[in-house]
């Protein structure tokens, strides 16, 4: 067959995949002297003279080595700190995943055609599963196009990773199993799992190949609702996936030696499309305040969210969504993606189903039901327990702070993103009157299966800048000046970070070396200038920008006296999702937000005057 030049041949999802350049390596030497930068906030003089002199002892003796041997391992692998990095962040800790690493958030379908609506939820339901089995099935046909920057292409490969795929615990560590395959690579599993008060539901989603309409998807919704209505809740096996990992995997292993077919219904849930969650709670406040959808997305009944699956939507009965999603085998911005485009689909069709209303002879949902014991009870009552005591401790909001928000701030030629992130340091800064080590996610997937990067918003400028913002005598052009400051160290730091030359991951892989090789851990580790800096997870703020669309997400604290803080930039908004633990006394969310409006106006009175 030829191909006129003049027709355009679309591009497939993955079909760039093998061209993509390897992660790169950046020199010992850069590497070293941007660590030194970032830990020079949080150091007297004397403390980072001492670090000074570990650093060069480091770069002068078993840095290099370990160095030489890291580059001789991306030789081999084109990206050396995939497995490392799954690994070391998702799969080897033991703490309960599903809320201290899933992400979750609020849909953003009550902006405009679902505002909340008693009796809504499942028809709603419907034409959400349907649009969502809309971007499954570009994916499995490979007709999603691939992301750009630009000109310059973007890693595919963790869309492979939002539909059947999920993770499994194991007593040292976890593994993520994922039965997707795109139409070229075979068949792949079609099933959904629907789970409602405590019990578990399955059904196809395809019917004589093709995917159930949104009626047909509502006759076994409703099939769902009605017989958990009618009879006792379930036993909530799925709580089991809010344990400590290990206790889990025990549990795990426990279900499975008492009845063969437990082993069946696990992988049934596993494989599964996706897990959508009927729960009966109504949370909605207001669009300007997402707080409460927020909070039961991440903190909500744990008897109907399988913790370990790549996706699990809500839907709420007062007919608003939200989702929680295990976060090892994707980053936040795959679910975005697809979750704009569903939001889209359902704007651009006023949230109706527009198509034929025939219903096919499809098959019943069919109950999983798993054979308990006592010990099962008795596993399952003690994860809703340490689940219950985690969640309750755990303080929410997520507000839109609406007085401006991306317009304004590129009128004055500023980087919306980097306007946010030097707000949320001021107003650290000024709540707690010292800096706020943090972590910015920078993207990498300029480079094959690149993930992430740790870009370190608290830099010694910023530092500065706060000091003059808080100094009364300081006078604001001397204030204006060390904003634009902070602004351009900022903007090179993340540029470098996405072009893979940041340095954690750089020195957490010295680090993996140096304990594989059974060396003793370095002293540049062990520092405390290190940990207090942010090395190890230890930032007091972990934050990320989930992007310029309509949906937000939220995690939890990566520290005990720390935050998470996820945003999203709009025209003429910015909405912010903090979170914080009760238990700590330093730390208080709605007080971080307030501070953080405040600096936002006055970033914007400074911007203002500096084209004056």
């Amino acid at each position: 067959m030829v191909t006129h030049l003049s027709e355009s041949v679309p591009e497939r999802t993955f079909q760039h995949q093998s061209s993509l350049p390897p992660l790169p390596v950046p020199s010992l030497e850069s590497s070293l002297s941007k660590y030194l930068d970032a830990v020079h906030p949080f150091a007297s003089e004397k403390e980072f003279k001492a670090t000074v002199d570990i650093v060069r002892k480091f770069q002068e003796g078993v840095g290099k080595e370990l160095h030489q041997k890291l580059l001789q391992r991306a030789k081999i692998k084109k990206n050396w700190l995939e497995e490392w990095w799954l690994d070391a962040a998702y799969l080897e800790p033991r703490i309960p995943s599903q809320l201290n690493v899933n992400f979750a958030g609020p849909a953003p379908y009550l902006e405009h055609c679902w505002p909340p609506a008693e009796g809504t939820s499942l028809q709603r339901a419907s034409v959400s599963a349907w649009h969502t089995l809309q971007y499954w099935n570009l994916i499995r046909t490979e007709r999603l196009a691939p992301q750009k920057i630009g000109k310059t292409l973007l890693d595919m490969d963790q869309f492979r990773m939002l539909f059947s795929t999920c993770k499994v615990p194991g007593i040292k560590k976890d593994v993520i199993l994922n039965y997707f395959k795109t139409e070229r690579e075979g068949p792949c599993p079609s099933h959904m799992v629907v789970m409602c008060r405590g019990r578990i539901f399955t059904f196809d989603a395809i019917c004589d190949g093709q995917i159930l309409t949104p009626p047909e998807l509502l006759r076994q919704l409703s099939y769902v609702k009605k017989r958990c209505e009618g009879e006792p809740e379930g036993v909530g096996v799925a709580a089991l996936t809010s344990e400590d990992r290990t206790r889990w995997a025990k549990a795990r292993e426990h279900l499975i030696n008492i009845d063969p077919h437990n082993k069946t219904i696990l992988e049934t849930i596993q494989s599964s499309l996706y897990v959508m969650s009927l729960d009966d709670v109504k949370p909605y406040s207001s669009p300007q305040n997402y707080t409460n959808i927020t909070r039961e997305s991440l903190t909500g009944n744990p008897t109907i969210r399988w913790g370990d699956k790549s996706y699990n939507s809500i839907v709420f009965s007062d007919g608003t969504f939200g989702s929680t999603c295990d976060h090892a085998p994707y980053d936040a911005m795959v679910l975005v993606s697809m979750c704009w485009y569903v939001d889209q689909q359902v704007k651009a069709t006023e949230g109706k189903w527009k198509g034929s209303t025939t219903v096919r002879s499809v098959s019943l949902p069919e109950e999983l039901l798993f054979t308990v014991d006592e010990k099962v009870r008795s596993d399952i009552s003690h994860a809703k327990q340490q689940y219950l005591e985690s969640t309750q401790d755990l303080q929410v909001l997520c507000y839109a702070f609406t007085s401006f928000g991306k317009s304004a701030v590129k009128q004055k030629k500023l980087h919306p993103d980097t306007f946010v992130q030097l707000a949320m340091q001021l107003a650290y800064y000024r709540l707690h009157k010292k800096p706020g080590s943090c972590y910015e996610t920078a993207m990498t997937r300029k480079f094959y299966h690149g993930r992430t990067e740790t870009m370190r918003p608290c830099t010694q400028e910023t530092v500065n800048w706060c000091k003059a913002m808080t100094d009364p005598k300081c006078d604001l052009n001397v204030r204006r000046k060390a904003m634009l400051q902070a602004f351009n160290k900022h903007n090179k730091l993340m540029a470098e970070a996405q072009e893979g030359k940041g340095f954690d991951r750089h020195l957490f892989g010295l680090y993996l070396i140096a304990k594989e090789d059974g060396h003793p851990t370095p002293e540049l580790f062990t520092d405390p200038l290190y940990s207090r800096s942010g090395g190890g997870g230890n930032f007091v703020l972990s934050s990320s920008l989930v992007g310029y669309t309509t949906v937000l997400g939220s995690v939890v604290p990566m520290v005990k006296h720390g935050y998470g803080f996820f945003y999203r930039i709009r025209d003429d908004r910015f909405v912010i999702s903090i979170s914080a633990w009760n238990s700590c006394r330093e730390t208080d969310a709605v007080s971080l937000f307030n501070n953080f409006s405040s600096s936002l106006h006055e970033m914007l009175h400074l911007a203002t005057m500096s084209q004056l």
